[in-house]
Order: structure tokens, then sequence, then C-alpha cells
């Protein structure tokens, strides 16, 4: 299963905070992509992700919006 979250116009912590309730929500191997306009998700994200096991499979920055791809995992 594939999930689009849309955090654009939050700042972090936000986009942090959705991406984890919207993962507690997802089963392990799930895929979650994260869409951001704030320029700190490039270090919030993948901190976030190092930090519970889930895994960043994809991140890019087009046009000022940041957009994460992270697989769901068991820690």
């Amino acid at each position: 299963m594939s999930t689009i979250m849309d955090a654009r116009g939050y700042n972090c912590p936000i986009p942090v905070l959705k991406a984890r309730k919207a993962l507690s929500e997802l089963h392990d191997g799930d895929l979650l992509t994260v869409l951001a306009t704030d320029p700190a998700s490039a270090i919030d994200i993948p901190h976030f992700c190092n930090t519970t096991g889930n895994k960043l499979v994809a991140s890019e920055e087009t046009d000022g919006v940041y957009s994460y791809t992270i697989r769901k995992t068991r820690k």
C-alpha cells in the first residue's frame, strides 16, 4: 500500500508528527510519501527515520517542495 501525506505549508515538527501518525496506521512494508515545504524537513525527516527504524527510500526537492518516501518497518 502507498499513501501520500501532504504537510506543505507546515513548519517542523508538524511534518514529522504527521508522518508518525500516518505511519502508525500503516502495515509493515507499506510506503508513505510525505510532501513538505519546510527546508528543515531535509534534516528532520531522515533523523526521524533513523531513530524510529523506518527506511527512507527516496527524497527529492522540486521547486521548493520536498518529497520523502518512507517504508514502514518494525523496530
